[in-house]
């Protein structure tokens, strides 16, 4: 499951349905609509840290989100949300999904989504605050398998396109957990994506065995910035079941996961 931002390099930065921030607007002298257009620019979305079904591992948290990308005259523009997190017993996930808002800036956060997992049913909950309704997709990981960060290999990459480095940080303590840290840096040689400069990509994770999952993510590429997942707030009492029910007053959309008429 995905945190949404989309951005538009050509002039727009769009917070879905909270804040558009463009060069300008056009209007007919006549009255007649005018629409105006944008060449260029990205969508992206940023991946979150993976919650996996994990039975008999429960949890509640709070997970902040920074993303740090660099501007053309040298400085950079960081976005954040914060959000809770939360995994019954069963393996059952609950996640809040809130707008990126500008670090330090006046926008207020806002959520616009909370999601309910269900390993069991094989169902995912996506229900959106401002329609109330729940929309269905299928969810097909299963609580019965084990999920654990992929950690690379040291050495060169395939046709010299480079060189990957992996480092075993040892342990601390984070939240009253254990964890285990590896570093993975991969550098790509000029010339193999069109890059006049070595690409360097560093990828981090402090990760607790207990509840399977990072509690401390760092991910730095060229392409997409900065991006820090921390968790705070940390517990391992089962939460509060109310949290895995549909919210009181959804409608539920289960076109996602019903077979089309023939």
């Amino acid at each position: 499951m995905k945190t949404f931002l989309s951005v538009s390099l050509a002039g727009c930065l769009t917070l879905p349905g909270a804040l558009f921030i463009c060069g300008t607007s056009l209007r007919a002298q006549t009255g007649q609509a005018v629409i105006g257009t944008h060449d260029g620019g990205t969508s992206e979305l940023l991946e979150s840290i993976f919650i996996p079904p994990k039975p008999n591992a429960p949890f509640s948290l709070t997970l902040e989100t920074e993303w740090t990308r660099p501007m053309g005259n040298g400085g950079t523009f960081t976005l954040a949300n914060k959000r809770r997190i939360m995994r019954d017993s069963a393996g059952h996930v609950y996640q809040e999904r809130w707008y990126l808002v500008p670090k330090g800036g006046s926008i207020e956060p806002t959520m616009n989504y909370t999601q309910i997992a269900d390993p069991y049913e094989h169902v995912g909950y996506s229900c959106e605050v401002a329609s109330k309704t729940c929309f269905t997709e299928p969810y097909r990981r299963s609580a019965a398998a084990t999920y654990q960060p992929a950690i690379g290999v040291s050495g060169p990459l395939p046709n010299g396109q480079g060189f990957r480095k992996v480092e075993d940080l040892g342990r601390k303590e984070i939240e009253g957990l254990e964890t285990t840290g590896f570093r993975e840096t991969t550098t790509v040689n000029p010339g193999v994506f069109g890059n006049d400069q070595p690409m360097i990509t560093i990828r981090e994770f402090w990760y607790s065995p207990q509840l399977g999952i990072n509690l401390i993510s760092l991910f730095d590429s060229p392409q997409s910035g900065k991006q820090q997942f921390t968790a705070t707030k940390v517990s391992t009492a089962e939460p509060d079941p109310h949290r895995f029910t549909l919210p009181e007053g959804f409608s539920v959309d289960r076109s996602g996961i019903e077979e089309p008429k023939p």
